[in-house]
């Protein structure tokens, strides 16, 4: 009898030793850093015409209408360029945090485009931090204009193609930075003189002025043979949320809106006073069972 109350009693002092060394391990587990996602670099999935490094959410819809106006420098005759309307209409869909889908009809040209996009790394941080969010984009674009050539032009040579890397970083709550090299590809550019092949180097950055309100700007240099009388596409813009809406207004030299048009087709000196006041209208919904 005496035996079996001493082999209880040391096995009621292993299960208690067991039972505080977990409770320890997990009280150590609880006080170390957690890694944490960093959102919010920007206030839209893009800056102004370009993508930025935000995505949509599994199971979110982006409906976005985008205007660009004349140039302000026309005067009264064009009531500062709000006579000369240009429009993009699109649906964007987060198939999963990570990727996201979109097509869109543009009246410039009258273009369709579509485009796939991905989170290959997400800024986070805690341990294994993560510096900076990384994605990539692929799009098409093909317009559907009349022709007036002898020739008429097939779907092919109406057809252009982008491939874009996006790396951005949010360095506070207030301030967020990216850069955005593209290649645009057109199979015949409107110019026949000009590169069908086109590389540029840009970027955006936002700054945030309150809760709601941000100030953004979104800039490309393309390299390459380009017709004499085309400019680099340059943006400047009030970012204001309101809830599901995100609205932006900007004054910029483009009149393009999606990334062949933008690139490629972009007339007038920003610094000369060949600017455009536009604005793009952003609502997401929720079509999608409610994610966790």
């Amino acid at each position: 009898m005496n035996k079996f109350v001493l082999a209880a009693f040391f096995c009621g002092c292993i299960f208690s030793a067991h039972a505080q060394e977990e409770s320890l391990l997990k009280g150590v587990e609880d006080s170390l850093p957690v890694s944490q996602k960093v959102t919010g670099a920007f206030k839209s999935t893009r800056v102004i015409n370009a993508h930025s490094v935000e995505m949509l959410a599994k199971g979110n819809l982006d409906f976005r209408i985008m205007h660009r106006f004349g140039f302000v420098s026309d005067g009264v005759k064009q009531f500062f360029g709000l006579d000369q309307a240009t429009m993009r209409m699109s649906f964007d869909y987060g198939l999963t945090d990570n990727l996201t889908i979109g097509i869109g009809r543009s009246t410039f040209r009258k273009e369709l485009d579509g485009f796939i996009k991905a989170r290959l790394m997400q800024q986070s941080t805690g341990p294994k931090a993560k510096p900076f969010s990384v994605i990539v984009a692929v799009g098409y674009v093909v317009h559907t204009e009349q022709s007036f050539d002898s020739v008429k032009p097939d779907v092919i040579d109406r057809s252009a193609y982008y491939y874009q890397l996006v790396v951005g970083r949010k360095f506070n709550t207030k301030f967020s930075m990216q850069l955005s090299p593209i290649v645009v590809h057109t199979n015949f550019p409107e110019d026949i003189n000009d590169d069908r092949t086109i590389f540029a180097l840009g970027g955006g950055a936002r700054y945030s002025i309150s809760k709601r309100m941000a100030l953004t700007l979104d800039y490309h240099h393309p390299f390459g043979r380009l017709n004499e009388q085309l400019t680099d596409p340059l943006s400047v813009g009030l970012d204001i949320s309101t809830g599901g809406h995100t609205f932006q207004l900007q004054f910029s030299n483009s009149i393009g809106m999606n990334e062949r048009a933008y690139i490629t087709q972009t007339t007038g000196d920003f610094f000369k006073g060949d600017i455009r006041f536009g604005f793009n209208l952003s609502r997401i919904f929720k079509v999608g069972k409610r994610h966790k």
